[in-house]
């Protein structure tokens, strides 16, 4: 894959990822040597630039009559961790929606860390860069070049950055696509089998098999309080003087409560002989 390289812009049209690619290189110590370097990129003078697998390629024209190559890469990630990372990115809606958008996630190196991994480099040894220029500083001025001019691309296109780390644009949207697929078909079968069944409103309140015997247990009130002793006192007519009332009401209470005592001792008597006629 080869980028035109006659566009570079040094800050205004930078995403975020890429102005992030060129503070992490600059936090190295290089400032003389990449200021140099900024004015190539700049001027024009980093002819081509392609990848080779996850390895960048470039020709930069220096003072010589003839261009200088340099060569660029970081570590690329296994097949193992980028299985981790693909996972994690699937997981996360918002991520699989941007990168499917050609948008880098604002959050994403969390990914990468949450995985033990780093999506820039960590170290200025993380970088393994080469330039047949006779300058024995690394990087020359060459390679910062480079450094910049790839920022631009990572502008224009973020997987830039991941095929740096071993994966081209059209492997990680295939791998997201068939991981969200694979996702979507497991929720929707996690709902099929989980799903409520049918409620039945009218027979909802009905059982029509017969109890176990041995579950139902017929025992006495546990004390003769009933109803009436939680309704308090009889109101009376209150024509009655109040000594006569006090004794009508007595009487009353007295009557019912043999009454209560009587439909309680039937009840269980009625439910202990249908219990037996069962068993």
């Amino acid at each position: 894959m080869t980028y035109d390289t006659q566009s570079y812009d040094t800050q205004s049209n930078r995403e975020w990822w890429a102005q992030r690619w060129v503070d992490v290189l600059e936090s190295f110590g290089w400032v003389r040597r990449l200021a140099r370097a900024r004015n190539y990129a700049r001027e024009g003078n980093v002819l081509k630039i392609e990848f080779q697998g996850a390895k960048v390629q470039a020709l930069v024209q220096g003072t010589a009559p003839e261009p200088y190559r340099v060569s660029l890469s970081l570590d690329p990630f296994d097949d193992e961790q980028w299985q981790y990372v693909i996972e994690s990115l699937s997981e996360r809606a918002i991520f699989s929606a941007k990168l499917l958008a050609g948008e880098m996630p604002q959050n994403i190196e969390e990914v990468f860390t949450a995985n033990g991994l780093s999506l820039f480099p960590l170290t200025k040894f993380d970088i393994h860069s080469k330039c047949s220029c006779p300058d024995p500083a690394n990087p020359c001025k060459h390679i910062g070049a480079v450094y910049y001019v790839l920022g631009d691309r990572f502008s224009e296109d973020p997987f830039v950055l991941f095929q740096l780390r071993g994966r081209t644009k059209e492997q990680i949207i295939t791998a997201l696509r068939q991981m969200r697929s694979t996702q979507a078909e497991s929720v929707s079968e996690i709902s099929e089998a989980t799903s409520e069944p049918q409620i039945d409103l009218q027979s909802f309140w009905q059982y029509n098999e017969q109890l176990e015997p041995s579950l139902v247990v017929i025992t006495p009130p546990p004390s003769s309080e009933t109803v009436l002793d939680l309704l308090g006192p009889i109101p009376l007519k209150s024509d009655i003087s109040t000594s006569h009332s006090s004794a009508a009401a007595q009487l009353v209470l007295e009557h019912l409560k043999g009454i209560y005592a009587q439909v309680s001792q039937q009840a269980v008597m009625t439910a202990m002989t249908a219990g037996n006629q069962e068993t």
